[in-house]
C-alpha cells in the first residue's frame, strides 16, 4: 500500500492512549513511506496524527470541506491540502485517493467514512482493505453489533471477517497487507436468481 486513509476524531478523546496509539500510526506509516490520507485537520487525533506523520518525514494529504476550514482547523502545514465543497466530496476524493483505510476511535463522523467504505467494499466500489486500530477496546460495542447483524442475517459473515482488526499499528497494517477482497454475491443476487427459478 502506498497511500492509507485514517479516519479519526477531531478530539482526542478521554484517555491518553488514543493519541499517543495515534502519534505511533503516523510515525509508522512515515517510516514505512505509507502517505496519509485523513480529514485535513489539525486538532484532535488528527492533528496528532497529522504532526507525527509529517515530523518523522512523512507526506500527508488532507481533505477538508470548505465550512471547516473556515472554522480555522484545517491543518497548513501538510504536502497537500484539498478544500472541497461538502463532506460527501471529502469521503470521496479520500477514497480515491488511498489504497486502504484504517478507522481510529471518533465520533458520529469516524462512524459514517467507516460505514461508507464498507458498504463500497460489499459492494465491490472499492477493493480495499478497511481496517480498525482497537484501542483500549474501542470497538468492542461495534464488532459486538456487527455480530449481531451477521447472525440476523444482514450482513454476511464473509464481509464481517473481512474488517482487519489489531490493538497495534505495526500490527494491523500487516494484516492488511494482505488482504484479499470477498468476491461472494450480495443477498439481493441470491433473491433475483431465486426469483428468476421460480
Amino acid at each position: 500500500m502506498k497511500r492509507i486513509c485514517v479516519f479519526c476524531g477531531s478530539s482526542s478523546g478521554e484517555n491518553p492512549i488514543y493519541r499517543l496509539h495515534a502519534e505511533k500510526l503516523g510515525k509508522l506509516m512515515a517510516e514505512m513511506e505509507i502517505d496519509l490520507v485523513y480529514g485535513g485537520g489539525n486538532v484532535g487525533l488528527m492533528g496528532a496524527l497529522a504532526n507525527s506523520a509529517l515530523n518523522h518525514g512523512g507526506k500527508v494529504i488532507g481533505v477538508i470541506p470548505q465550512s471547516i476550514a473556515d472554522l480555522e482547523i484545517a491543518h497548513h502545514g501538510l504536502t497537500q491540502l484539498h478544500v472541497v465543497e461538502s463532506m460527501q466530496e471529502r469521503k470521496h476524493l479520500m477514497g480515491e485517493l488511498s489504497d486502504g483505510f484504517i478507522a481510529l476511535p471518533g465520533g458520529f463522523g469516524t462512524l459514517d467514512e467507516l460505514s461508507e467504505v464498507l458498504t463500497y467494499n460489499q459492494l465491490r466500489v472499492y477493493d480495499k482493505p478497511v481496517g480498525l486500530l482497537n484501542i483500549n477496546g474501542y470497538f468492542e460495542g461495534l464488532l459486538k453489533f456487527l455480530d449481531h447483524c451477521v447472525m440476523e442475517k444482514f450482513v454476511r459473515p464473509e464481509h464481517r471477517n473481512n474488517i482487519k482488526i489489531a490493538e497495534r499499528p505495526e500490527e494491523l497494517i500487516s494484516i492488511m497487507d494482505a488482504y484479499e477482497p470477498v468476491l461472494i454475491k450480495k443477498w439481493i443476487e441470491d433473491i433475483r436468481e431465486e426469483s428468476a427459478k421460480n
